[in-house]
């Protein structure tokens, strides 16, 4: 029966999956975030490489420079060129596998995890090197074995859990007793095996030493990654910094869905004066909120928004694929204008929705406006970073905003600051479509629309100085019709430019190109010039 207050069979297996879901994620321990096993295998390929020429070192010691008489004392001498093929066997193989394990870890088909369990069959087989070289004649010294200095260099370098590191190190430690038995086998004059195990307590104490570091690190590890919990998500790998904190690649815990968390952490508001931090958390809850009003497919979609138990503000968004305007035009050059007019109007429509709510963005910029693939869609636009978004009553009062500009300065990026903006004036949406044609600008030429040795002499040159065409600095053919709808757009009076982000939409279609840009267009570009997997920063 189904009806109110009466579970389906569906639901209930529902919550029994979520249930069992949750509990093996709570049962499951924390250990190292992936970015910090990923660091341990890079750091692991170091090991490697190291190895490798150490190897390649001695070998060459032992052939050419040992040899000389006088060089080692004589007896040293004898036992090597006794057991030479040991020796050339023994290296040989460690460079073999030294540098066959860095390449393999280079490939980056294999886990972290993977790669760090390969590390402890790795120190195992190097401290049976080792020890085989320790307990050729006339035999190993007292003291502390090289052996010793590799158990601990694996354990802080390449961790794995603390059982597995305490495994490793143990039969590491061992290898001393096993090696003689290997000479003596051969017919070599070694010590005896329990002689051998009392020369090598040096090694078990260091492979106890090393189950302790693999436990702290393990512990450690464990609190990073709980600290990196933002509500139902836990953070992945840094993608980029900004004036507004930090963004972090996430992952939902039960969902599995990718993110990009964007976060302010205490430290940062710390180093901060209190007005300071006050508006920069102002900032950042504004730029939640205007988010999570807006639906338009060209705008940054907002999942999730919180504050973490250790006081980190933050905010889960979509994760985007592709790459900023800024960026875009730096690395391949400026765009022709049929691409020019098909990501402005993809601009204009997440702009138009923004404007009709009566938000006005403030800080439209290249580095704003993302172009993204977005399924089988390419070119796709987005618009995020509203930070400083604010509503029209409070544009029409620039005093209520006092509160989130520092003091003696303005809001948004010199570059593309509308001439009002720059003034102190009030602003409404036509100081979007101010910076929209600085955009269109520098989309079209990878010029900026004005320069200057300082940011006051560019927002000067905003306030006062009549733009050139951007036809004067593309290498591309720009149409009288879009040129003068640029140029239309920095005008000085704010009632002379389009008035709304929809109308410059249509006036943008209405231009003519020398060659209109498609979505096969953008396939191919996209196919032949981007990186499928490359993940963008989220404004700054």
């Amino acid at each position: 029966m189904t009806g109110f207050g009466f579970p389906t069979a569906d639901s209930r297996l529902l919550q029994t999956e979520a249930r069992r879901v949750a509990g093996r994620a709570s049962a499951e321990p924390l250990g190292l975030p992936e970015d910090l096993l990923r660091d341990a295998a890079r750091r692991l390929a170091v090991l490697c490489l190291i190895s490798a020429c150490l190897w390649t070192v001695n070998l060459l010691l032992l052939n050419f420079v040992y040899a000389v008489p006088g060089t080692v004392p004589t007896e040293r001498v004898l036992s090597y060129w006794k057991w030479r093929p040991v020796y050339d066997l023994v290296g040989t193989l460690n460079i073999l596998v030294s540098l066959g394990l860095l390449w393999y870890s280079r490939r980056g088909k294999s886990s972290a995890r993977s790669l760090l369990d390969l590390a402890l069959v790795y120190e195992v087989f190097t401290a049976l090197s080792v020890a085989l070289l320790d307990y050729a004649e006339p035999g190993p010294t007292e003291g502390v074995s090289w052996i010793a200095v590799i158990i601990l260099l694996f354990a802080s370098m390449a961790p794995s859990p603390p059982r597995k590191t305490l495994v490793a190190a143990f039969a590491a430690a061992s290898m001393g007793p096993l090696a003689g038995q290997i000479w003596h086998a051969l017919g070599a004059q070694v010590p005896g095996f329990f002689q051998a195990l009392v020369l090598s307590i040096p090694n078990y104490l260091c492979a106890v030493v090393a189950g302790v570091i693999a436990h702290i690190m393990h512990r450690l590890g464990g609190e990073v990654r709980k600290a990196r919990e933002m509500g139902s998500y836990v953070l992945g790998d840094l993608i980029g910094r900004g004036g507004m904190g930090e963004v972090w690649e996430a992952t939902h815990r039960f969902l599995a869905r990718p993110a990009a968390i964007k976060l302010i952490k205490p430290d940062v508001l710390s180093a901060m004066t209190k007005e300071q931090g006050e508006v920069l958390v102002q900032r950042f809850r504004r730029e939640a909120r205007a988010a999570a009003m807006l639906r338009s497919p060209h705008t940054i979609q907002l999942y999730d928004f919180g504050v973490a138990s250790d006081g980190t503000f933050y905010y889960v968004m979509e994760l985007l694929n592709g790459l900023d305007l800024q960026t875009l035009v730096a690395q391949h050059g400026a765009l022709p204008a049929g691409r020019v007019v098909y990501l402005l109007q993809q601009a204009c429509e997440s702009l138009a929705e923004a404007h009709d709510r009566g938000l006005v963005h403030r800080d439209i910029k290249p580095a704003n406006i993302q172009v993204c693939r977005m399924g089988q869609y390419y070119d796709y636009v987005k618009v995020l970073d509203f930070g400083l978004v604010k509503s029209q009553a409070a544009a029409e009062q620039p005093e209520l905003d006092l509160k989130l500009t520092a003091p003696n300065s303005f809001t948004g990026t010199p570059a593309y600051l509308s001439p009002e903006s720059a003034l102190g004036e009030a602003v409404d949406q036509r100081s979007d479509i101010y910076a929209l044609g600085c955009v269109a600008f520098w989309m079209l030429t990878g010029r900026y629309v004005f320069t200057g040795d300082s940011s006051l002499q560019v927002v000067a040159r905003h306030v006062s100085a009549d733009p050139l065409p951007p036809s004067r600095h593309s290498a591309f053919d720009v149409s009288p019709a879009l040129d003068e709808l640029i140029l239309g757009c920095l005008r000085k009076k704010p009632s002379e430019r389009p008035a709304s982000a929809r109308d410059l939409c249509d006036r943008l279609g209405q231009c003519e190109v020398e060659a209109q840009w498609n979505r096969e267009d953008a396939r191919s570009w996209w196919e032949t010039r981007m990186d499928p997997e490359r993940a963008v920063t989220l404004g700054d």
